[in-house]
Protein backbone atom coordinates (compact mmCIF):
# COMPACT_ATOMS: atom_id res chain seq x y z
CA UNK A 1 0.00 0.00 0.00
CA UNK A 2 1.25 3.75 -1.15
CA UNK A 3 1.20 5.86 2.06
CA UNK A 4 -0.92 8.87 1.72
CA UNK A 5 0.20 11.48 2.32
CA UNK A 6 3.11 10.02 0.29
CA UNK A 7 5.95 9.21 2.44
CA UNK A 8 8.85 9.97 0.40
CA UNK A 9 11.79 7.81 2.11
CA UNK A 10 9.08 4.94 1.91
CA UNK A 11 10.00 1.90 0.53
CA UNK A 12 7.72 -1.09 0.67
CA UNK A 13 10.29 -3.22 -0.56
CA UNK A 14 13.10 -1.68 1.75
CA UNK A 15 10.70 -1.01 4.39
CA UNK A 16 9.77 -4.73 4.82
CA UNK A 17 13.66 -6.14 4.38
CA UNK A 18 15.11 -3.98 7.14
CA UNK A 19 12.06 -5.36 8.89
CA UNK A 20 12.80 -8.87 8.52
CA UNK A 21 16.99 -8.32 9.14
CA UNK A 22 15.80 -6.48 12.35
CA UNK A 23 13.78 -9.35 13.53
CA UNK A 24 16.81 -11.72 12.59
CA UNK A 25 19.12 -9.46 14.16
CA UNK A 26 20.17 -9.27 18.21
CA UNK A 27 20.92 -5.60 17.88
CA UNK A 28 18.71 -2.54 17.87
CA UNK A 29 19.25 0.63 19.22
CA UNK A 30 17.38 2.04 22.38
CA UNK A 31 15.01 4.46 21.71
CA UNK A 32 12.48 6.31 24.22
CA UNK A 33 8.94 5.94 23.07
CA UNK A 34 7.50 9.54 23.42
CA UNK A 35 4.97 9.72 26.77
CA UNK A 36 2.01 11.45 24.48
CA UNK A 37 0.41 11.22 21.08
CA UNK A 38 3.03 12.83 18.60
CA UNK A 39 1.76 15.43 16.40
CA UNK A 40 3.92 14.88 13.75
CA UNK A 41 5.07 11.52 12.85
CA UNK A 42 8.79 9.64 12.02
CA UNK A 43 7.62 7.98 8.75
CA UNK A 44 7.65 4.25 8.80
CA UNK A 45 11.19 3.74 8.56
CA UNK A 46 12.26 5.49 11.61
CA UNK A 47 9.41 4.38 13.74
CA UNK A 48 10.49 0.63 12.36
CA UNK A 49 13.87 1.25 13.72
CA UNK A 50 12.58 3.19 16.88
CA UNK A 51 10.36 -0.30 18.07
CA UNK A 52 12.82 -2.71 17.46
CA UNK A 53 14.29 -2.90 20.60
CA UNK A 54 10.94 -2.08 22.17
CA UNK A 55 9.18 -5.29 20.96
CA UNK A 56 11.82 -7.72 19.68
CA UNK A 57 14.32 -7.23 22.38
CA UNK A 58 11.65 -6.51 25.55
CA UNK A 59 9.76 -9.90 24.53
CA UNK A 60 9.80 -13.34 26.42
CA UNK A 61 12.08 -15.39 24.28
CA UNK A 62 10.03 -18.46 24.10
CA UNK A 63 12.95 -20.16 22.02
CA UNK A 64 15.30 -20.04 24.78
CA UNK A 65 16.92 -23.14 25.35
CA UNK A 66 15.64 -22.85 29.13
CA UNK A 67 12.29 -21.54 28.29
CA UNK A 68 9.62 -24.06 29.65
CA UNK A 69 7.24 -22.02 32.22
CA UNK A 70 4.23 -21.57 30.57
CA UNK A 71 2.15 -23.34 27.41
CA UNK A 72 3.08 -20.81 24.89
CA UNK A 73 5.70 -22.24 22.88
CA UNK A 74 7.66 -20.39 19.79
CA UNK A 75 6.18 -20.45 16.75
CA UNK A 76 7.70 -21.60 13.17
CA UNK A 77 9.08 -19.23 10.45
CA UNK A 78 6.49 -20.34 7.97
CA UNK A 79 3.27 -19.11 10.21
CA UNK A 80 5.22 -15.81 10.48
CA UNK A 81 5.36 -15.11 6.95
CA UNK A 82 1.60 -16.42 6.37
CA UNK A 83 0.45 -13.93 9.17
CA UNK A 84 2.61 -11.19 7.92
CA UNK A 85 0.27 -12.39 4.27
CA UNK A 86 -2.78 -12.14 6.30
CA UNK A 87 -2.15 -8.78 7.89
CA UNK A 88 -1.39 -7.21 4.34
CA UNK A 89 -4.37 -8.66 2.68
CA UNK A 90 -6.81 -7.94 5.80
CA UNK A 91 -9.58 -10.35 4.81
CA UNK A 92 -12.38 -10.72 6.99
CA UNK A 93 -14.14 -14.12 7.94
CA UNK A 94 -17.31 -12.42 9.01
CA UNK A 95 -18.14 -12.67 5.20
CA UNK A 96 -17.04 -14.95 2.55
CA UNK A 97 -16.84 -11.94 -0.01
CA UNK A 98 -14.18 -10.52 2.02
CA UNK A 99 -12.10 -13.75 2.45
CA UNK A 100 -12.62 -15.80 -0.24
CA UNK A 101 -9.59 -18.11 -0.18
CA UNK A 102 -9.24 -17.56 3.79
CA UNK A 103 -12.77 -18.87 3.85
CA UNK A 104 -11.86 -22.03 2.00
CA UNK A 105 -8.62 -22.72 3.90
CA UNK A 106 -10.84 -22.85 7.39
CA UNK A 107 -13.25 -25.33 5.94
CA UNK A 108 -10.16 -27.42 4.63
CA UNK A 109 -8.03 -27.66 7.74
CA UNK A 110 -11.16 -28.18 10.19
CA UNK A 111 -11.93 -30.82 7.08
CA UNK A 112 -8.65 -32.30 8.22
CA UNK A 113 -8.88 -31.78 11.89
CA UNK A 114 -12.40 -32.55 13.10
CA UNK A 115 -12.21 -36.32 12.39
CA UNK A 116 -9.68 -36.78 14.98
CA UNK A 117 -12.05 -35.59 17.83
CA UNK A 118 -14.83 -37.68 15.98
CA UNK A 119 -16.22 -33.68 15.01
CA UNK A 120 -18.36 -33.04 11.81
CA UNK A 121 -16.69 -29.24 11.92
CA UNK A 122 -16.54 -25.84 13.42
CA UNK A 123 -14.74 -22.44 13.46
CA UNK A 124 -11.98 -20.68 14.06
CA UNK A 125 -12.04 -18.28 17.22
CA UNK A 126 -9.38 -15.70 18.76
CA UNK A 127 -8.65 -18.48 21.90
CA UNK A 128 -10.33 -21.05 23.81
CA UNK A 129 -11.92 -18.61 26.36
CA UNK A 130 -13.67 -17.92 23.41
CA UNK A 131 -13.86 -21.31 22.15
CA UNK A 132 -15.33 -22.70 25.36
CA UNK A 133 -18.01 -19.55 25.73
CA UNK A 134 -19.26 -21.19 22.58
CA UNK A 135 -19.79 -24.54 23.64
CA UNK A 136 -21.33 -23.73 26.42
CA UNK A 137 -23.46 -21.58 24.35
CA UNK A 138 -24.63 -23.99 22.18
CA UNK A 139 -24.83 -26.31 25.01
CA UNK A 140 -27.62 -23.84 26.59
CA UNK A 141 -29.72 -23.02 23.17
CA UNK A 142 -29.34 -26.15 21.62
CA UNK A 143 -29.58 -28.37 24.54
CA UNK A 144 -31.27 -26.49 26.82
CA UNK A 145 -28.56 -27.38 29.68
CA UNK A 146 -29.48 -25.40 33.28
CA UNK A 147 -26.19 -25.92 35.04
CA UNK A 148 -22.52 -26.31 34.32
CA UNK A 149 -20.80 -29.01 35.88
CA UNK A 150 -16.95 -29.40 36.50
CA UNK A 151 -13.74 -29.72 38.01
CA UNK A 152 -12.07 -27.27 40.66
CA UNK A 153 -9.41 -27.54 38.09
CA UNK A 154 -11.26 -26.25 34.95
CA UNK A 155 -10.15 -23.05 33.71
CA UNK A 156 -11.14 -20.04 34.53
CA UNK A 157 -12.94 -19.20 30.91
CA UNK A 158 -15.36 -22.07 32.27
CA UNK A 159 -16.63 -19.91 35.01
CA UNK A 160 -16.63 -16.80 32.72
CA UNK A 161 -18.75 -18.41 30.20
CA UNK A 162 -21.06 -19.52 32.84
CA UNK A 163 -21.54 -15.54 34.11
CA UNK A 164 -22.31 -14.42 30.36
CA UNK A 165 -24.57 -16.76 29.87
CA UNK A 166 -26.14 -16.94 33.25
CA UNK A 167 -25.79 -20.78 33.97
CA UNK A 168 -25.20 -22.55 37.29
CA UNK A 169 -22.02 -23.65 37.74
CA UNK A 170 -20.95 -26.93 39.90
CA UNK A 171 -17.70 -27.69 40.52
CA UNK A 172 -16.63 -31.09 42.00
CA UNK A 173 -13.64 -31.74 43.45
CA UNK A 174 -10.34 -33.60 41.89
CA UNK A 175 -8.94 -36.59 43.08
CA UNK A 176 -5.27 -36.85 43.86
CA UNK A 177 -4.29 -36.79 39.89
CA UNK A 178 -5.70 -34.00 39.40
CA UNK A 179 -8.91 -35.31 37.98
CA UNK A 180 -12.29 -34.11 37.89
CA UNK A 181 -13.59 -37.31 41.14
CA UNK A 182 -16.43 -39.31 39.20
CA UNK A 183 -17.54 -40.32 42.79
CA UNK A 184 -18.56 -36.63 44.01
CA UNK A 185 -20.39 -35.85 40.83
CA UNK A 186 -24.37 -34.45 40.77
CA UNK A 187 -27.14 -35.09 38.77
CA UNK A 188 -26.53 -34.69 35.32
CA UNK A 189 -29.66 -34.90 33.34
CA UNK A 190 -29.97 -31.07 32.72
CA UNK A 191 -26.21 -30.07 32.27
CA UNK A 192 -23.50 -29.55 30.44
CA UNK A 193 -20.07 -31.07 31.28
CA UNK A 194 -17.18 -29.73 30.53
CA UNK A 195 -14.33 -31.78 31.08
CA UNK A 196 -10.50 -30.90 30.40
CA UNK A 197 -8.03 -32.72 28.62
CA UNK A 198 -5.06 -31.23 30.07
CA UNK A 199 -5.49 -28.75 32.78
CA UNK A 200 -3.59 -25.88 33.38
CA UNK A 201 -1.46 -26.18 36.59
CA UNK A 202 -0.75 -29.97 36.10
CA UNK A 203 -1.93 -30.90 32.72
CA UNK A 204 -4.41 -33.65 34.01
CA UNK A 205 -6.96 -35.13 31.93
CA UNK A 206 -10.35 -35.67 33.35
CA UNK A 207 -11.85 -39.29 33.04
CA UNK A 208 -13.31 -38.97 29.38
CA UNK A 209 -15.02 -42.34 29.65
CA UNK A 210 -17.62 -39.37 31.53
CA UNK A 211 -18.41 -38.70 27.83
CA UNK A 212 -22.01 -38.60 27.37
CA UNK A 213 -23.27 -39.22 30.69
CA UNK A 214 -24.83 -35.01 30.86
CA UNK A 215 -27.26 -33.56 28.82
CA UNK A 216 -24.00 -32.14 26.35
CA UNK A 217 -20.02 -32.69 27.34
CA UNK A 218 -17.86 -30.16 25.98
CA UNK A 219 -14.64 -31.09 26.45
CA UNK A 220 -11.88 -28.45 26.56
CA UNK A 221 -8.55 -29.99 25.29
CA UNK A 222 -7.23 -26.33 24.58
CA UNK A 223 -3.72 -27.65 25.60
CA UNK A 224 -3.84 -31.74 24.78
CA UNK A 225 -5.82 -31.76 22.26
CA UNK A 226 -3.35 -31.94 19.78
CA UNK A 227 -2.05 -35.30 21.52
CA UNK A 228 -5.01 -36.87 18.79
CA UNK A 229 -2.74 -36.49 16.14
CA UNK A 230 0.12 -38.74 17.87
CA UNK A 231 -0.32 -42.25 17.03
CA UNK A 232 1.99 -43.21 20.40
CA UNK A 233 -0.20 -40.70 22.85
CA UNK A 234 -3.74 -40.71 21.02
CA UNK A 235 -4.85 -43.44 23.56
CA UNK A 236 -4.79 -41.04 26.28
CA UNK A 237 -7.85 -38.05 25.13
CA UNK A 238 -9.75 -41.80 24.28
CA UNK A 239 -13.78 -40.97 24.87
CA UNK A 240 -13.40 -37.62 23.00
CA UNK A 241 -15.03 -38.60 19.48
CA UNK A 242 -18.09 -38.90 21.67
CA UNK A 243 -18.19 -35.44 22.76
CA UNK A 244 -20.45 -32.96 22.00
CA UNK A 245 -18.12 -29.71 21.50
CA UNK A 246 -14.38 -29.53 21.73
CA UNK A 247 -12.27 -26.63 22.23
CA UNK A 248 -8.50 -26.75 21.06
CA UNK A 249 -5.99 -24.17 21.54
CA UNK A 250 -3.88 -23.49 18.04
CA UNK A 251 -1.43 -21.47 19.65
CA UNK A 252 -0.32 -23.76 22.26
CA UNK A 253 0.40 -27.21 20.67
CA UNK A 254 0.05 -26.93 17.47
CA UNK A 255 2.55 -23.59 17.53
CA UNK A 256 0.87 -21.41 15.95
CA UNK A 257 0.52 -17.18 16.53
CA UNK A 258 -1.67 -15.79 18.94
CA UNK A 259 -5.18 -15.52 18.79
CA UNK A 260 -5.59 -19.43 16.96
CA UNK A 261 -8.43 -21.65 18.48
CA UNK A 262 -11.13 -24.11 17.26
CA UNK A 263 -14.35 -25.02 18.25
CA UNK A 264 -15.83 -27.83 16.86
CA UNK A 265 -18.83 -29.89 17.03
CA UNK A 266 -20.26 -33.31 16.64
CA UNK A 267 -23.41 -32.39 15.33
CA UNK A 268 -22.29 -29.12 13.44
CA UNK A 269 -25.90 -28.12 11.91
CA UNK A 270 -27.36 -28.06 15.29
CA UNK A 271 -24.83 -26.37 16.99
CA UNK A 272 -24.86 -23.67 14.27
CA UNK A 273 -28.27 -23.16 14.51
CA UNK A 274 -28.12 -22.09 17.54
CA UNK A 275 -25.25 -19.95 17.87
CA UNK A 276 -25.64 -18.09 14.29
CA UNK A 277 -27.26 -14.78 13.77
CA UNK A 278 -28.04 -13.03 10.57
CA UNK A 279 -28.13 -9.19 9.28
CA UNK A 280 -29.87 -7.69 6.59
CA UNK A 281 -26.13 -6.93 5.05
CA UNK A 282 -25.02 -10.54 5.25
CA UNK A 283 -25.32 -12.77 2.90
CA UNK A 284 -25.56 -15.74 5.31
CA UNK A 285 -25.01 -15.99 9.21
CA UNK A 286 -22.40 -15.31 11.29
CA UNK A 287 -21.90 -18.07 13.52
CA UNK A 288 -20.22 -17.89 16.67
CA UNK A 289 -18.91 -14.96 19.34
CA UNK A 290 -17.21 -13.14 16.83
CA UNK A 291 -18.29 -10.91 13.91
CA UNK A 292 -15.33 -9.68 12.09
CA UNK A 293 -12.18 -12.31 12.78
CA UNK A 294 -8.54 -12.97 11.12
CA UNK A 295 -7.62 -15.54 8.61
CA UNK A 296 -6.48 -17.20 11.43
CA UNK A 297 -6.43 -21.12 9.51
CA UNK A 298 -4.21 -20.03 7.07
CA UNK A 299 -0.84 -20.22 9.13
CA UNK A 300 -1.84 -23.69 10.64
CA UNK A 301 -2.85 -24.69 6.91
CA UNK A 302 1.06 -23.90 5.56
CA UNK A 303 2.28 -25.70 9.26
CA UNK A 304 0.53 -28.72 8.22
CA UNK A 305 1.49 -28.82 4.66
CA UNK A 306 5.16 -28.39 5.91
CA UNK A 307 4.96 -30.64 8.41
CA UNK A 308 1.96 -32.92 7.82
CA UNK A 309 0.65 -34.63 10.42
CA UNK A 310 3.79 -36.62 11.47
CA UNK A 311 5.64 -33.65 11.86
CA UNK A 312 3.27 -32.01 14.22
CA UNK A 313 3.23 -35.87 16.24
CA UNK A 314 7.08 -35.94 16.05
CA UNK A 315 6.87 -32.31 18.13
CA UNK A 316 4.86 -33.34 20.60
CA UNK A 317 6.12 -37.04 20.96
CA UNK A 318 9.71 -34.95 21.69
CA UNK A 319 8.08 -32.57 24.00
CA UNK A 320 6.34 -35.87 26.23
CA UNK A 321 9.92 -37.46 26.20
CA UNK A 322 11.35 -34.16 27.71
CA UNK A 323 8.89 -33.92 30.37
CA UNK A 324 9.40 -37.62 31.22
CA UNK A 325 13.52 -37.05 31.74
CA UNK A 326 12.88 -34.08 33.84
CA UNK A 327 10.43 -36.17 36.06
CA UNK A 328 12.98 -38.84 35.92
CA UNK A 329 15.76 -36.73 37.15
CA UNK A 330 13.26 -35.11 40.03
CA UNK A 331 12.02 -38.20 41.08
CA UNK A 332 16.25 -39.51 41.15
CA UNK A 333 17.11 -36.21 43.27
CA UNK A 334 16.59 -36.54 47.12
CA UNK A 335 16.53 -32.60 47.02
CA UNK A 336 13.10 -32.65 44.94
CA UNK A 337 9.80 -33.77 45.42
CA UNK A 338 7.54 -34.70 42.66
CA UNK A 339 4.01 -33.78 43.07
CA UNK A 340 2.90 -36.53 39.72
CA UNK A 341 4.21 -38.22 36.83
CA UNK A 342 3.30 -35.69 34.03
CA UNK A 343 0.11 -36.39 32.13
CA UNK A 344 0.02 -33.79 29.78
CA UNK A 345 3.88 -32.78 29.64
CA UNK A 346 3.39 -30.71 32.65
CA UNK A 347 5.76 -31.23 35.38
CA UNK A 348 4.87 -29.87 38.75
CA UNK A 349 7.32 -30.07 41.79
CA UNK A 350 9.36 -28.31 44.50
CA UNK A 351 12.28 -28.47 46.73
CA UNK A 352 12.58 -30.41 49.98
CA UNK A 353 14.88 -27.57 51.55
CA UNK A 354 13.63 -24.05 50.13
CA UNK A 355 10.44 -22.78 49.00
CA UNK A 356 9.12 -23.23 45.17
CA UNK A 357 8.80 -19.55 44.90
CA UNK A 358 12.13 -19.11 46.05
CA UNK A 359 13.92 -22.03 43.82
CA UNK A 360 11.56 -20.12 40.58
CA UNK A 361 13.14 -16.66 41.47
CA UNK A 362 16.67 -18.22 41.35
CA UNK A 363 16.44 -19.64 38.28
CA UNK A 364 16.79 -17.82 34.32
CA UNK A 365 13.67 -15.92 33.50
CA UNK A 366 10.65 -17.64 32.20
CA UNK A 367 12.52 -21.29 32.92
CA UNK A 368 9.77 -22.07 35.57
CA UNK A 369 6.22 -20.97 36.92
CA UNK A 370 4.48 -21.44 40.14
CA UNK A 371 0.97 -23.03 40.85
CA UNK A 372 -0.69 -23.54 43.67
CA UNK A 373 -2.63 -27.05 44.91
CA UNK A 374 -4.27 -27.40 48.11
CA UNK A 375 -2.98 -24.50 49.28
CA UNK A 376 0.71 -25.26 48.61
CA UNK A 377 2.90 -23.36 46.05
CA UNK A 378 4.81 -25.29 43.69
CA UNK A 379 7.20 -25.16 41.35
CA UNK A 380 5.82 -25.94 36.96
CA UNK A 381 7.30 -26.88 34.18
CA UNK A 382 5.58 -27.21 30.77
CA UNK A 383 7.35 -28.91 27.79
CA UNK A 384 6.22 -26.90 24.87
CA UNK A 385 9.65 -25.66 23.27
CA UNK A 386 11.06 -28.09 21.23
CA UNK A 387 13.85 -25.89 21.21
CA UNK A 388 14.35 -26.73 24.82
CA UNK A 389 17.74 -28.10 26.51
CA UNK A 390 16.13 -30.61 29.14
CA UNK A 391 19.30 -31.55 30.42
CA UNK A 392 20.83 -27.74 30.70
CA UNK A 393 17.35 -26.86 32.59
CA UNK A 394 17.78 -30.29 34.70
CA UNK A 395 21.57 -28.76 35.38
CA UNK A 396 20.36 -25.67 36.43
CA UNK A 397 17.41 -26.69 38.47
CA UNK A 398 20.39 -28.63 40.44
CA UNK A 399 22.15 -26.33 41.05
CA UNK A 400 19.82 -24.22 42.40
CA UNK A 401 18.72 -26.77 44.85
CA UNK A 402 22.63 -27.72 46.93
Amino acid sequence: MTPYPPDPSFNTHDGLSRALELLTSRNHDSVDLPLTLPESGLGDMRALEALSSHVLDGAAQLDSPTSVAHMDPPTPWITWAMALWNASLNQNMLHEMTSPFATQAEALVLSWLSPYFGMQGGHFCAGSTIANLTGIWAARDAAGVKRVVTSEAAHLSIEKACRLLRLELVKVPVDPQGRLDCAQLPNLDDACLVLTAGTTATGSIDPLSLVGAARWTHVDAAWAGPLRLSRTHSERLNGIEAADSVAVSAHKWLFQPKDSALIMFRNLELANAAISFGGSYLASPNVGVQGSRSAAAIPLLATFLAWGREGVAQRLDHLMQMADSLADAIEKSDRLELWGRPQTAINVFRPMSSSAAALVEALPSGMLSTCVLEGQTWARSVAANPLADMALVVEKIRAACP
